[in-house]
């Protein structure tokens, strides 16, 4: 358990801000709801403004950006690309000290948007593993964090504050936190996040039609991934190319080793890939 008035930040004292209300922003605010002073939510979608607050999943909830001077730590939850696009726009509603924390699938172009704000800005990356098929604050969970692996990438800005506030979070919210930098968080993500959904999404349109009433679990489980929202994963994979494509040759790599030894009838080969995958899989499921 992470000493509340280490570094002078007390989370309980926080006046906390949640740009974005939806499945990741939402089950913040649930978790955080009682554990801090206040909660300003803030979306662009007015059916979501009026479930938080009929839900009183926060103590003010609001599209006005103007509010953001009541805060001393404001959390970015919506996707990359919009988290992007507010990063800029904040130093003209926050003028006091203020913690900052994106959610962002990805790291390296928000750090480096980050870094560019004035020093009022006590800035810090993180990046909670977890989520559900379902978004939006109607499918929000206080306890969608419990025991998810929650990475933060700490800048070279970063102050003991800063560092201090989101490992408060993370533990009030019973995640476990994991630091790296927002380079290593970035290639790793390739392969373990956005290369499983472009594979489900190929393995969804690659499937003819009339194929359809035979699917089993098997196909559902490995497909699941293609129904994320399209206009989620395009700023997640622009903004992670070089690592995304360098996971796709890999694939690719493997999956032409697997062909070639099909049509080659090789079938010795074949079964020693297959095991050696099937190990692989273990050894995942079980670390």
């Amino acid at each position: 358990m992470v000493n509340q008035m280490e570094d002078g930040f007390r989370l309980g004292n926080a006046k906390i801000g949640i740009i974005g209300l939806g499945l990741m922003g939402g089950s913040l605010a649930k978790a955080l709801k009682g554990k801090c002073e206040s909660l300003f939510g803030f979306d662009t979608h007015l059916p979501t403004l009026q479930l938080a607050t009929a839900t009183q999943t926060v103590h003010y909830a609001s599209s006005d950006f103007s509010s953001l001077s009541k805060i001393n730590v404001l959390i970015l939850a919506t996707p990359v690309n919009i988290i992007l696009d507010i990063i800029p726009r904040l130093p003209s509603f926050i003028k006091q000290n203020c913690i900052l924390i994106d959610l962002g699938s990805t790291k390296k172009l928000i750090i480096e948007s980050m870094n560019q704000l004035p020093e009022n800005f006590e800035i810090i990356g993180a990046h909670p593993i977890c989520g559900k098929e379902k978004l939006g604050l109607e499918n929000a969970d206080a306890n969608l964090y419990q025991s998810a692996q929650f990475i933060i990438t700490p800048l070279e800005r970063t102050t003991s504050i800063a560092k201090s506030a989101v490992t408060q979070i993370i533990s009030a919210i019973g995640a476990n936190c994991i630091e790296m930098s927002a380079e290593a968080h970035d290639h790793a993500l390739a392969f373990t996040s956005h290369l499983p959904f472009l594979l489900s999404s190929a393995l969804a349109k690659t499937l003819p039609k009339e194929f359809a009433n035979f699917i089993g679990p098997g196909f559902r489980s490995a497909s699941r991934l293609a129904g994320t929202p399209s206009h989620m994963m395009l700023g997640i994979l622009g903004s992670n190319k070089e690592n995304v494509l360098n996971a796709i040759r890999v694939f690719r790599n493997s999956l032409s080793e697997i062909e070639e030894n099909l049509q080659n009838e090789n079938y010795v080969q074949l079964e020693k890939i297959l095991h050696q995958s099937q190990s692989a899989y273990q050894e995942i499921v079980n670390h």
